[in-house]
């Protein structure tokens, strides 16, 4: 008779080279902290198997929904999320069990001659699939040509290395995790491109009534993480917007003099065509990461981010 308390635990995980290397991350954690078995179970989703832009598959959610059938079905125990692919609204049933410490939520430039940025001529083309993206790159006002892509890591990369693309724009910590930091031409500053919110973190997922799997999962829970993740999403949920509108969000701990955490927050809202944008930050303690997320989206309402949202769809 299997011992519960020892049986292996299936992870629901895409079949990506990323999504499967993030996933054996959590599964090699999970066992090294429990002495827990994990196998990953390859899901496919409708994301993975479609060829169309992120915004017009609807954005949000498009990597995530099989992943969440196999757990209500009990085909899987847990899945791995890219946090930045959930919806903000809760699921019934299923709960977040660990953020994980999160890798460097930046975006970054891969670009050909080892250029940066700024050292790209005007015209140059520059590859990436998300709408916050495109739309904070054309607010920079350097007559770059955007072009929207989608594909994995080496799909991308091998645009620039064809020359078809001058450059592409990526997510830090995907590159990171999968060890190609060495393509990176350029770190972009958040001041010029600010991360999607939950860029970097990884979001792990369970059934609410699987005590078993939540107090397994427990130890791999990163309290910062979690409060710079909640903070940078409830602004997204405030507004109403998905993962593929042209919102940003970046959070970061500090120390207060009491000795307290506490949290700073900058959010902005780009319209698709880079003409206007709106931009602000609030800071508070980290506790109230989810409160602070609400009250910088109000101020960035009242400055008419519903309107460039609205423009942009």
């Amino acid at each position: 008779m299997t011992d519960l308390r020892t049986a292996t635990l299936r992870l629901g995980t895409r079949a990506s080279q990323l999504a499967l290397t993030q996933s054996q991350l959590v599964a090699d954690a999970l066992s090294s902290s429990s002495g827990v078995p994990v196998e990953l179970v390859h899901v496919s989703t409708y994301g993975d198997r479609s060829t169309e832009a992120i915004a017009q598959l609807g954005g949000t959610g498009v990597f995530v929904s099989a992943l969440r059938d196999a757990l209500h079905a009990g085909t899987v125990d847990l899945a791995v999320h890219s946090f930045k692919d959930l919806p903000t609204a809760p699921t019934p049933g299923l709960t977040v069990a660990a953020v994980p410490a999160r890798e460097d939520p930046r975006d970054v430039l891969v670009a050909r001659d080892g250029l940066t940025l700024g050292e790209l001529p005007p015209g140059a083309r520059i590859g990436t699939g998300a709408p916050r993206r495109m739309a904070q790159l054309r607010a920079l006002g350097l007559g770059l040509e955007i072009v929207p892509i989608r594909g994995n890591v080496d799909t991308r990369m091998g645009k620039v290395a064809s020359g078809e693309l001058d450059a592409v724009v990526l997510a830090r910590a995907g590159l990171a995790r999968i060890g190609r930091l060495s393509a990176v031409t350029e770190t972009l500053d958040p001041i010029q491109v600010l991360p999607a919110p939950a860029q970097g973190a990884l979001a792990v997922e369970c059934r609410s009534d699987d005590t078993r799997v939540r107090e397994l999962l427990a130890a791999l829970d990163d309290p910062a993480a979690r409060a710079c993740v909640a903070a940078e999403r409830a602004v997204l949920a405030a507004l109403e917007a998905g993962c593929s509108a042209p919102v940003a969000a970046h959070a970061e701990l500090t120390e207060a003099e009491d000795g307290s955490a506490e949290l700073w927050l900058r959010a902005s809202v780009t319209a698709i065509d880079g003409s206007d944008s709106v931009r602000d930050s609030v800071s508070g303690p980290a506790a109230e990461a989810e409160s602070l997320g609400r009250r910088l989206a109000a101020e960035l309402l009242d400055r008419d981010a519903a309107a460039l949202m609205a423009a942009s769809r």
